[in-house]
Formats: C-alpha cells, sequence, structure tokens
C-alpha cells in the first residue's frame, strides 16, 4: 500500500491526515492527532507540510485565537479520494481473496483488539 500511495505522492501519515479531514473537516490539529494516535507534536509537522503542499488549509475558529480548523483544499479533496480509491483497490486484491469466514475471524479479531486499547486507554486516563 505504501508504494501505491507513493505513486500518487503521498507518505502513509500524509494519506492518513488526508483521510481522516475527508471523514470530519474542521478538526483542530489536537483533535487530528488524537483521531491518528499520534502527539501533538508530531502532527504540527505533518500539518504544516500539508497546508506547504496546499492540501490543507488552516481557517481560524471564531472565539479561539490559539487553535485553527483544518480543511482540505480542492487539491487536497481529489488527492485523498485517489488514495482512498487506491486503499480499497489494495484491500480487495489482497483481502478480498480471502475465503468469507477467514475475514469474518479476522474482524472479530480487530474490534476484539480495539475494545482491548479502548479499555487500556480508559485504565491509563484514571490510573496514569
Amino acid at each position: 500500500m505504501g508504494a501505491e500511495l507513493r505513486a500518487l505522492g503521498l507518505s502513509i501519515p500524509q494519506f492518513d491526515a488526508l483521510s481522516t479531514l475527508t471523514e470530519r473537516e474542521g478538526l483542530t490539529q489536537q483533535d487530528l492527532a488524537a483521531r491518528l494516535y499520534v502527539t501533538k507534536g508530531n502532527v504540527s509537522g505533518l500539518v504544516d507540510r500539508l497546508v506547504e503542499a496546499g492540501w490543507v488549509e488552516r481557517r481560524a475558529i471564531p472565539g479561539d485565537r490559539r487553535s485553527h480548523a483544518l480543511h482540505l483544499t480542492r487539491i487536497g479533496a481529489d488527492l485523498a479520494a485517489r488514495g482512498i480509491a487506491a486503499q480499497k483497490a489494495y484491500v480487495a486484491r489482497t483481502l478480498g481473496r480471502l475465503p468469507p469466514e477467514d475475514i469474518a475471524g479476522f474482524e472479530r479479531l480487530v474490534l476484539r483488539w480495539r475494545d482491548v486499547a479502548r479499555e487500556d486507554s480508559a485504565a491509563r486516563l484514571i490510573d496514569p
């Protein structure tokens, strides 16, 4: 998948950020960092590069002088759509070749892992 994204001119972190903004524009950098499970420091440099590339723009949030809302530009939205199409094709070529019972088992495992990860996060908030 990384090679297919590189062919579009995207790194995996860039694609993750752009695709996340297709789901919900107007996120702050802090919100984006939380959705990507990275630190604010990591996402800050990433967003700077996305803005410099012309794929994302920062917009002022009325009443909040410290944060900005992140929005895809037209070019960024087009690039995100191409990346998402490449991802869907990759998944179809790979996971799509597995028997349905294997996919169902894999889905159960991923959902269980998600639940355990959420429990772990909640526990760390209570007892760091």
